[in-house]
Protein backbone atom coordinates (compact mmCIF):
# COMPACT_ATOMS: atom_id res chain seq x y z
CA UNK A 1 0.00 0.00 0.00
CA UNK A 2 2.81 2.39 0.93
CA UNK A 3 4.61 1.54 -2.32
CA UNK A 4 1.50 2.33 -4.35
CA UNK A 5 1.08 5.63 -2.49
CA UNK A 6 4.69 6.64 -3.18
CA UNK A 7 4.43 5.72 -6.86
CA UNK A 8 1.17 7.68 -7.15
CA UNK A 9 2.73 10.71 -5.46
CA UNK A 10 5.79 10.62 -7.71
CA UNK A 11 3.57 10.32 -10.79
CA UNK A 12 1.48 13.30 -9.66
CA UNK A 13 4.56 15.45 -9.06
CA UNK A 14 5.97 14.52 -12.47
CA UNK A 15 2.73 15.51 -14.21
CA UNK A 16 2.53 18.75 -12.22
CA UNK A 17 6.08 19.74 -13.19
CA UNK A 18 5.46 18.80 -16.82
CA UNK A 19 2.22 20.77 -17.15
CA UNK A 20 2.52 23.18 -20.03
CA UNK A 21 1.31 26.76 -19.61
CA UNK A 22 0.58 29.20 -22.43
CA UNK A 23 0.92 32.72 -21.04
CA UNK A 24 -2.28 34.71 -21.23
CA UNK A 25 -4.54 36.95 -19.15
CA UNK A 26 -7.62 39.12 -19.30
CA UNK A 27 -6.45 42.50 -20.66
CA UNK A 28 -6.43 45.44 -18.27
CA UNK A 29 -9.19 48.01 -18.51
CA UNK A 30 -9.59 51.33 -16.69
CA UNK A 31 -5.95 51.16 -15.49
CA UNK A 32 -6.69 48.11 -13.34
CA UNK A 33 -3.73 45.77 -12.75
CA UNK A 34 -3.72 42.43 -14.54
CA UNK A 35 -4.32 39.35 -12.39
CA UNK A 36 -3.38 35.84 -13.50
CA UNK A 37 -4.78 34.04 -10.43
CA UNK A 38 -3.75 30.79 -8.85
CA UNK A 39 -1.90 28.54 -9.32
CA UNK A 40 0.20 30.72 -11.64
CA UNK A 41 0.72 33.55 -9.13
CA UNK A 42 2.31 31.19 -6.61
CA UNK A 43 4.23 29.30 -9.28
CA UNK A 44 5.86 32.47 -10.59
CA UNK A 45 6.59 33.77 -7.08
CA UNK A 46 8.30 30.49 -6.17
CA UNK A 47 10.87 31.11 -8.89
CA UNK A 48 11.07 34.90 -8.83
CA UNK A 49 9.41 35.23 -12.23
CA UNK A 50 7.77 38.60 -12.83
CA UNK A 51 4.95 39.79 -15.06
CA UNK A 52 4.12 43.23 -13.60
CA UNK A 53 5.40 45.82 -11.16
CA UNK A 54 3.91 47.70 -8.23
CA UNK A 55 0.30 48.62 -9.03
CA UNK A 56 0.53 51.68 -6.74
CA UNK A 57 3.28 53.31 -8.82
CA UNK A 58 2.83 54.77 -12.30
CA UNK A 59 5.94 53.12 -13.69
CA UNK A 60 5.89 51.01 -16.84
CA UNK A 61 8.49 48.76 -18.43
CA UNK A 62 9.08 48.42 -22.16
CA UNK A 63 10.16 45.07 -23.58
CA UNK A 64 10.50 43.98 -27.20
CA UNK A 65 10.79 40.50 -28.70
CA UNK A 66 13.05 40.22 -31.75
CA UNK A 67 13.18 36.98 -33.70
CA UNK A 68 14.18 38.54 -37.01
CA UNK A 69 14.65 42.02 -38.43
CA UNK A 70 12.01 43.71 -40.56
CA UNK A 71 13.43 47.21 -40.91
CA UNK A 72 11.73 49.01 -38.01
CA UNK A 73 14.04 48.45 -35.04
CA UNK A 74 16.22 51.45 -35.87
CA UNK A 75 13.18 53.73 -35.71
CA UNK A 76 12.20 52.21 -32.37
CA UNK A 77 15.71 52.78 -31.03
CA UNK A 78 15.61 56.39 -32.25
CA UNK A 79 12.35 56.93 -30.37
CA UNK A 80 13.66 55.36 -27.16
CA UNK A 81 16.77 57.52 -27.33
CA UNK A 82 14.82 60.72 -27.97
CA UNK A 83 12.41 59.97 -25.11
CA UNK A 84 15.12 58.64 -22.77
CA UNK A 85 13.08 55.48 -22.23
CA UNK A 86 14.95 52.28 -21.28
CA UNK A 87 13.92 48.96 -22.76
CA UNK A 88 14.81 45.29 -22.77
CA UNK A 89 15.14 43.46 -26.07
CA UNK A 90 14.54 39.72 -25.87
CA UNK A 91 16.50 38.34 -28.82
CA UNK A 92 16.98 34.96 -30.49
CA UNK A 93 20.26 33.54 -31.73
CA UNK A 94 19.19 34.22 -35.30
CA UNK A 95 18.68 37.90 -34.53
CA UNK A 96 22.10 38.15 -32.91
CA UNK A 97 23.85 36.90 -36.03
CA UNK A 98 21.61 38.53 -38.66
CA UNK A 99 21.25 42.00 -37.07
CA UNK A 100 24.49 42.33 -35.09
CA UNK A 101 24.87 46.07 -35.74
CA UNK A 102 21.43 46.74 -34.26
CA UNK A 103 22.24 44.57 -31.23
CA UNK A 104 25.42 46.57 -30.68
CA UNK A 105 23.42 49.78 -30.88
CA UNK A 106 20.92 48.48 -28.30
CA UNK A 107 23.82 47.90 -25.93
CA UNK A 108 25.52 51.21 -26.74
CA UNK A 109 22.24 53.05 -26.09
CA UNK A 110 22.04 51.51 -22.62
CA UNK A 111 19.28 48.97 -23.20
CA UNK A 112 19.24 45.47 -21.76
CA UNK A 113 19.51 42.29 -23.82
CA UNK A 114 17.22 39.45 -22.76
CA UNK A 115 17.44 35.77 -23.66
CA UNK A 116 14.61 34.57 -25.92
CA UNK A 117 16.51 31.30 -26.55
CA UNK A 118 18.93 30.42 -29.32
CA UNK A 119 16.56 28.60 -31.67
CA UNK A 120 13.07 29.68 -30.48
CA UNK A 121 11.75 26.22 -29.52
CA UNK A 122 8.91 25.24 -27.21
CA UNK A 123 10.98 25.25 -24.00
CA UNK A 124 8.43 23.14 -22.13
CA UNK A 125 9.16 20.22 -24.47
CA UNK A 126 12.89 20.21 -23.73
CA UNK A 127 14.97 18.32 -21.20
CA UNK A 128 16.84 20.32 -18.57
CA UNK A 129 20.06 19.91 -20.55
CA UNK A 130 18.40 21.08 -23.77
CA UNK A 131 17.02 24.15 -21.98
CA UNK A 132 20.50 25.04 -20.80
CA UNK A 133 21.87 24.57 -24.31
CA UNK A 134 19.29 27.05 -25.64
CA UNK A 135 20.14 29.73 -23.07
CA UNK A 136 23.89 29.10 -23.05
CA UNK A 137 24.03 28.91 -26.84
CA UNK A 138 22.45 32.36 -27.05
CA UNK A 139 24.82 33.78 -24.44
CA UNK A 140 27.88 32.37 -26.19
CA UNK A 141 26.88 34.10 -29.42
CA UNK A 142 26.14 37.32 -27.55
CA UNK A 143 29.61 37.29 -25.98
CA UNK A 144 31.36 36.48 -29.26
CA UNK A 145 29.56 39.24 -31.16
CA UNK A 146 29.33 41.99 -28.54
CA UNK A 147 31.56 41.17 -25.56
CA UNK A 148 28.57 41.07 -23.18
CA UNK A 149 29.24 38.21 -20.77
CA UNK A 150 25.73 36.80 -20.47
CA UNK A 151 22.05 37.57 -20.01
CA UNK A 152 20.08 37.33 -16.77
CA UNK A 153 16.51 37.79 -17.97
CA UNK A 154 14.79 35.08 -20.02
CA UNK A 155 11.49 34.91 -21.85
CA UNK A 156 10.14 31.65 -23.27
CA UNK A 157 9.23 31.67 -26.98
CA UNK A 158 5.49 32.22 -27.51
CA UNK A 159 5.06 32.41 -23.72
CA UNK A 160 5.03 28.61 -23.43
CA UNK A 161 6.62 27.21 -20.27
CA UNK A 162 6.27 24.80 -17.37
CA UNK A 163 7.62 24.66 -13.83
CA UNK A 164 10.78 22.94 -15.02
CA UNK A 165 11.62 25.87 -17.30
CA UNK A 166 11.43 28.28 -14.35
CA UNK A 167 13.31 25.92 -12.02
CA UNK A 168 16.17 25.11 -14.37
CA UNK A 169 16.40 28.75 -15.37
CA UNK A 170 16.85 29.77 -11.73
CA UNK A 171 19.52 27.12 -11.22
CA UNK A 172 21.68 28.61 -13.96
CA UNK A 173 21.02 32.28 -13.16
CA UNK A 174 18.02 33.32 -15.27
CA UNK A 175 14.92 35.11 -14.04
CA UNK A 176 11.88 34.78 -16.28
CA UNK A 177 10.10 37.96 -17.33
CA UNK A 178 6.57 37.75 -18.68
CA UNK A 179 4.23 40.68 -19.45
CA UNK A 180 0.91 42.32 -18.61
CA UNK A 181 0.23 44.23 -21.85
CA UNK A 182 0.32 42.65 -25.30
CA UNK A 183 -1.68 42.54 -28.50
CA UNK A 184 -1.50 40.86 -31.89
CA UNK A 185 1.50 42.56 -33.47
CA UNK A 186 3.83 39.78 -34.62
CA UNK A 187 2.73 39.40 -38.26
CA UNK A 188 5.28 41.36 -40.26
CA UNK A 189 3.10 41.98 -43.31
CA UNK A 190 -0.11 42.89 -41.48
CA UNK A 191 -0.74 46.65 -41.42
CA UNK A 192 -3.61 48.12 -39.41
CA UNK A 193 -2.24 51.63 -38.96
CA UNK A 194 -0.46 53.21 -36.02
CA UNK A 195 -3.82 53.88 -34.33
CA UNK A 196 -4.30 50.14 -33.86
CA UNK A 197 -1.07 49.78 -31.86
CA UNK A 198 -1.52 53.08 -30.03
CA UNK A 199 -5.08 52.27 -28.94
CA UNK A 200 -4.14 48.73 -27.91
CA UNK A 201 -1.43 50.14 -25.64
CA UNK A 202 -3.47 53.00 -24.20
CA UNK A 203 -6.55 50.87 -23.57
CA UNK A 204 -4.53 48.39 -21.51
CA UNK A 205 -2.23 50.88 -19.78
CA UNK A 206 -1.95 50.36 -16.03
CA UNK A 207 0.59 51.14 -13.28
CA UNK A 208 3.39 48.60 -13.11
CA UNK A 209 2.76 47.29 -16.62
CA UNK A 210 5.36 45.22 -18.42
CA UNK A 211 4.68 45.86 -22.10
CA UNK A 212 5.49 43.33 -24.81
CA UNK A 213 5.82 44.56 -28.38
CA UNK A 214 7.37 43.01 -31.48
CA UNK A 215 9.78 45.08 -33.54
CA UNK A 216 8.66 43.55 -36.85
CA UNK A 217 5.51 45.70 -36.87
CA UNK A 218 5.58 49.07 -38.61
CA UNK A 219 2.46 49.99 -36.64
CA UNK A 220 4.46 49.70 -33.42
CA UNK A 221 7.33 51.83 -34.68
CA UNK A 222 4.90 54.57 -35.71
CA UNK A 223 2.79 54.39 -32.55
CA UNK A 224 5.64 54.29 -30.03
CA UNK A 225 6.52 58.04 -29.98
CA UNK A 226 2.88 58.99 -29.51
CA UNK A 227 2.33 56.35 -26.85
CA UNK A 228 5.38 57.36 -24.79
CA UNK A 229 4.47 61.04 -24.92
CA UNK A 230 0.86 60.38 -23.88
CA UNK A 231 1.90 58.01 -21.09
CA UNK A 232 4.26 60.67 -19.75
CA UNK A 233 1.48 63.25 -19.99
CA UNK A 234 -0.64 60.97 -17.79
CA UNK A 235 2.11 60.87 -15.17
CA UNK A 236 3.81 57.61 -16.09
CA UNK A 237 7.56 57.11 -16.06
CA UNK A 238 9.57 54.38 -17.76
CA UNK A 239 11.73 52.02 -15.71
CA UNK A 240 14.22 49.29 -16.52
CA UNK A 241 13.88 45.63 -15.64
CA UNK A 242 16.77 46.10 -13.21
CA UNK A 243 14.63 48.68 -11.40
CA UNK A 244 11.71 46.27 -11.40
CA UNK A 245 13.73 43.36 -10.02
CA UNK A 246 15.20 45.48 -7.24
CA UNK A 247 11.67 46.50 -6.29
CA UNK A 248 10.49 42.90 -6.44
CA UNK A 249 13.29 41.66 -4.21
CA UNK A 250 12.58 44.31 -1.58
CA UNK A 251 8.84 43.61 -1.54
CA UNK A 252 8.71 39.87 -2.12
CA UNK A 253 12.11 38.20 -1.58
CA UNK A 254 12.22 34.59 -2.62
Amino acid sequence: MAFVLVVTLISYMTVAKAEEFHWGFKPSRNAEPVEIGEPLESLLDNYGAVYKGDASKKVIYLTFDNGYENGFTESILDTLKAEKAPATFFLTGHYLTSATDLVKRMIADGHTIGNHSDGHPNMAKLSAQEMKEEWFGFDEKLYELTGVDRTYYARPPEGIFNEQVLKVGNEVGYRHIFWSIAFKDWLKDERRGYEYAYNALMNQLHPGAIILMHTVAQDNAEALPKFIKEAKAQGYTFGSLDDLVLEYEQVMPY
